[in-house]
C-alpha cells in the first residue's frame, strides 16, 4: 500500500542527536537534514525524521508535544542478528543512552530497549525466523 514509512519526532538538540545517532552508526539521508532536521535511514523503507522543538510544533499545530517521562510510542526495530542487538545498545548506552530495561533473551528471540537523549524509547530485537512455538 505505502512506498516507505517517514516517522517524525521531536529533539531538543539536533547536534547532539546527530553525534549520538553517528556513534551508533545509523546513516543519514542528506536530502532531508539540515541545521533543524536530522533524517536517520534506518533501513531502504523506514526513515525517521528528527526535528528541534520550534519546527515539530510547527508541524502538529496547536497539539501538545510530548515531553520527557511520557511515552506515545516504542520504535521497535528487528536486527539481522542478536549480537546487532547487544552491540548496538551498548553502543547506545555508552553514548549517553538510558538503559531501559536488561536484556531479555528466550532463547529463540532477544530484545533490549534505550531511551535515546530525547527520551525516545527505542526496542532492539532478533528472533530466529526458524523457531516453532
Amino acid at each position: 500500500m505505502f512506498s516507505s514509512l517517514f516517522l517524525n519526532l521531536p529533539v531538543a538538540n539536533v547536534a547532539a542527536s546527530k553525534a549520538f545517532f553517528e556513534g551508533l552508526g545509523i546513516p543519514f539521508n542528506e536530502q532531508f537534514t539540515d541545521e533543524r532536521t536530522l533524517c536517520l535511514k534506518v533501513s531502504d523503507g523506514v526513515q525517521v525524521l528528527l526535528s528541534d522543538r520550534e519546527k515539530f510544533q510547527h508541524f502538529v499545530g496547536d497539539n501538545a508535544i510530548a515531553g520527557p517521562r511520557t511515552t506515545e510510542v516504542i520504535l521497535s526495530f528487528a536486527c539481522v542478528s542478536a549480537e546487532q542487538v547487544s552491540q548496538l545498545s551498548e553502543k547506545a548506552f555508552a553514548l549517553g543512552a538510558r538503559k531501559v530495561n536488561e536484556l531479555e533473551d528466550h532463547g529463540f528471540m532477544i530484545s533490549w530497549g534505550f531511551e535515546d537523549l530525547d527520551g525516545h524509547l527505542w526496542d532492539l530485537f532478533w528472533f530466529n525466523t526458524e523457531h516453532e512455538g
